[in-house]
């Protein structure tokens, strides 16, 4: 049975993966997308890092594994929780306690324990795993931290569970590769390079069955550049899945040992113009998370970062009067709620109410609001972002060239982001190589299809939790 290697592109946007392709720029995966097969595909809803690539570990929405954004509030722990929109945002949340929550809590205490990962599913079936500087990599396997520790206060994060062959920033490293300080140059696409050589040594010794080759960089220069501009980055990206080939012996030996999926966890589109999602509601007591701060007191909590938001209430305020100052507010294109057990979309103060009904969906209102052709897969990302026990009463995306300042006032104007509902922000390309003739992908995939792809090639059945998914037959 061959292995299977899925690499994420974080960040990449079919049109420049697409682009790339005609330039002639980007060989190896020119060679895959031409003996393989090309899609596009729509990710989970927000568009954000974590909780696509959570999707991507779990095959599933955010309803079942938990993790709601970048940014959130902790009910039970009356705190927001900050992966790392920015330094000051970090540093604003405080740095001790938001490493904490990026490096281990997020896949050890705030993902469900319902939503198994494809690490744990496949080891539980003898199946060795592996994964580099993958956010969601809970798995059997206990390893510890790599480098010296400080007794005490720091021992939260001593031994991480992980598959078998775990690779993360340098700090949890399974296996001495003799691969470099992962940051040492984002601009020059150092954490790539790491992935490269860690890749490389994997598949020189064939060291494992299924392997994460996760690739932040290109997402880091578009960030910075905007997406159209960051074509080096994706080039050197490139180069990182060239060395798995090269490792092999080349492309024709190495896919007869392995099936590639190349993927992206989310798009990316241009942004000039920056908001605060707080705005609107000026004249009530608002809670946004700082250190040394309590939300004793407040009416909301508002949580935003790239192009989305959401607000929490405090006080039992209904949702809708909530949704309902957000119209017309700078940088707001909708905002989506729950009522009477349906989601409700709300644009231009028109609505569009929604729920499951056996295969499909019931619908009343206005279909417009959420066009399959402007909000792909919308009504299935929409009601699973609500329907996450860790999710706002009110989830918010912005309009095209906005994006929502973070809890340390940073933005990327001028640069790229992502995180909203509308297409640019949640189309993904995907390639699939090495599985012969047919195409492992299913017709419209989603991102939370490639867990469960993952288990079908080595015989493995899916768990319920990766069956969930709920598919808009209407």
């Amino acid at each position: 049975m061959k292995g299977l290697i899925l690499a994420i592109i974080d960040g990449l946007t079919p049109a420049m993966l697409e682009h790339g392709l005609e330039q002639g720029r980007l060989p190896a995966l020119g060679l895959l997308h031409e003996t393989g097969s090309y899609t596009q595909g729509t990710t989970t809803f927000p568009s954000v890092t974590p909780v696509c690539l959570t999707s991507i570990a779990t095959g599933a929405h955010p309803d079942v594994h938990g993790i709601p954004h970048l940014v959130w509030y902790h009910r039970e722990e009356e705190r927001v929780v900050e992966y790392g929109s920015s330094f000051a945002a970090v540093r604003a949340a405080g740095a001790r306690r938001s490493l904490r929550d990026s490096i281990y809590a997020m896949a050890h205490e705030h993902l469900s324990p319902d939503a198994l990962t494809i690490f744990e599913a496949l080891e539980d079936e003898g199946f060795d795993s592996g994964a580099i500087n993958f956010t969601c990599y809970r798995g059997r396997t206990k390893h510890a931290l790599k480098l010296p520790v400080l007794s005490g206060r720091n021992r939260w994060y001593e031994a991480a569970w992980g598959p078998r062959r775990f690779f993360f920033f340098n700090l949890y490293e399974s296996d001495q590769t003799g691969a470099p300080l992962a940051i040492r140059s984002r601009p020059a696409g150092s954490i790539d390079a790491y992935a490269a050589t860690i890749g490389r040594w994997l598949v020189t010794r064939d060291g494992f069955d299924f392997l994460v080759f996760y690739l932040p960089d290109y997402d880091y220069a578009s960030h910075i550049l905007g997406p159209e501009r960051a074509l080096e980055a994706l080039e050197r990206a490139d180069a990182s899945v060239g060395e798995l080939m090269a490792a092999a012996g080349g492309p024709e030996e190495f896919l007869d040992r392995y099936a590639i999926v190349v993927c992206s966890d989310h798009g990316q589109t241009s942004v000039d113009r920056a908001a605060s999602l707080a705005a609107p509601l000026a004249d009530l007591s608002v809670f946004t998370g700082r250190r040394a701060t309590s939300p004793a007191g407040a009416d909301v909590v508002v949580t935003a970062s790239n192009r989305s938001g959401m607000v929490y209430a405090l006080d039992e305020q209904p949702a809708r009067e909530l949704a309902e100052r957000f119209d017309g507010a700078d940088g707001v294109d909708l905002t989506l709620f729950l009522e009477d057990g349906e989601a409700v979309a709300r644009r231009e103060r028109e609505e569009l109410r929604f729920a499951p009904e056996n295969d499909g969906w019931r619908i009343s209102g206005d279909e417009r609001v959420l066009d399959p052709a402007e909000y792909p897969n919308g009504l299935e990302r929409s009601w699973c972002a609500l329907a996450c026990p860790n999710a706002g009463e009110v989830i918010v995306s912005a309009a095209p060239g906005w994006e929502f300042e973070d809890l340390g006032g940073r933005h990327h104007a001028g640069g790229g982001s992502h995180g909203s509902l509308r297409a640019g922000d949640s189309m993904v390309p995907i390639i699939a190589a090495g599985f012969g003739e047919r195409s492992p992908l299913p017709p419209d995939p989603s991102v939370t299809d490639l867990a469960p792809l993952a288990l079908t090639h080595f015989g493995v059945e899916p768990p319920a939790s990766m069956r969930a998914r709920v598919r808009s037959g209407v």
